[in-house]
């Protein structure tokens, strides 16, 4: 006996739930087989969460540490000049001198016998205890706290040199207001080629310095516009300068018509009129007709002596006191200057 219907082969359905709420129906051929699988482990993440504490608790012992080390170099118990150290300090960190390098607070971050208590104190509740760990990773461990150390140390550091240096007495990163990095447009720090001094440790400081932006070169000289207030403290200085050079002629015993003579001949009169500013240097030049007006431009900003005076940019950790507006980097707002 014969059928005349084919037998057809019974092939299995599975079907798939998604979590989305999707399904899938997948038949199975002859032959094919379907198992289930290990479910997926769950990522370390108590490993992951002791990992991640150790960087910022190594960072608290290295600005602990930059701190006490700050005492012997710049604080209580330093000695000799903390300006020029400072000084030294951060051009090394900037060029990554070795002999800088190697003086900063190192403590005993690298002693191996000491990684165990540090990831005690650092790892949260729940991490897998120190034994527990592979040598790789209590190698990440050691690497994490130290990382954390290194860059808290660099950071404090700096910070403390940038007060010493500080005209304000801050810690506000000024490099971006280093004569190098003055360019047309831009910000800066001016002060006259005349106006270096030797300051108390000796070396050559600039007493007061001028904020305002470049805005030409003359001779190689800067061309810089600044604020009312800036230009008024110019003038201000230059009747101190005179001041100071009258009290020396009458230390010397020079006074009267001759000491008037000397003082306009060395210093010009400067003075403000209303907005303008009158400069007579008609003794220092010999010319009865160097008489100079200055006004200001239509922002209210003046170019005090530009193209006539030898004005210079220089950096803010050389001035005793800066008067202006010191513009921080870009992308935060100006600071006022004290």
């Amino acid at each position: 006996m014969t059928c005349s219907t084919p037998i057809r082969a019974i092939r299995a359905v599975v079907t798939v739930a998604w979590d989305n709420a999707a399904r899938l129906a997948m038949h199975l051929r002859a032959g094919d087989r379907n198992r289930r699988t290990r479910p997926t482990m769950p990522p370390d993440t108590a490993w992951q969460q002791a990992l991640e504490a150790l960087h910022p608790a190594g960072a608290t012992a290295g600005r602990s540490a930059a701190q006490w080390w700050a005492q012997d170099v710049f604080g209580g118990r330093s000695r000799g000049d903390v300006t020029g150290a400072a000084r030294r300090i951060l051009v090394g960190l900037d060029d990554g001198d070795p002999e800088i390098l190697d003086g900063l607070p190192a403590a005993d971050r690298y002693l191996l016998t000491h990684d165990a208590d540090r990831y005690a104190e650092a790892a949260p509740v729940g991490a897998p205890g120190w034994a527990e760990l592979t040598a790789a990773r209590c190698d990440q461990t050691r690497w994490a706290w130290c990382g954390g150390f290194d860059e808290a140390v660099t950071d404090e550091v700096t910070r403390h040199c940038r007060v010493v240096l500080s005209p304000t007495g801050d810690d506000r990163d000024l490099s971006h207001l280093h004569p190098d990095q003055v360019r047309l447009g831009g910000p800066g720090v001016f002060a006259g080629d005349w106006a270096w001094a030797p300051g108390d440790d000796g070396e050559l400081r600039v007493p007061v310095g001028f904020v305002g932006t470049l805005v030409d070169t003359w001779n190689g000289w800067a061309v810089f516009t600044c604020t009312r207030g800036v230009a008024e403290a110019i003038v201000a200085d230059q009747q101190a300068a005179r001041d100071r050079y009258r009290r020396n002629l009458a230390a010397q015993g020079i006074s009267g018509a001759a000491q008037d003579r000397m003082v306009d001949e060395a210093l010009a009169r400067m003075r403000f009129d209303g907005d303008v500013i009158h400069v007579d240097q008609t003794v220092a030049c010999g010319d009865p007709d160097a008489v100079e007006r200055i006004t200001p431009d239509r922002q209210g900003r003046y170019v005090v002596m530009g193209r006539s005076w030898t004005w210079t940019a220089v950096h803010p950790y050389d001035c005793d006191r800066i008067v202006g507006d010191l513009p921080d980097p870009p992308g935060r707002p100006p600071t006022p200057a004290t």
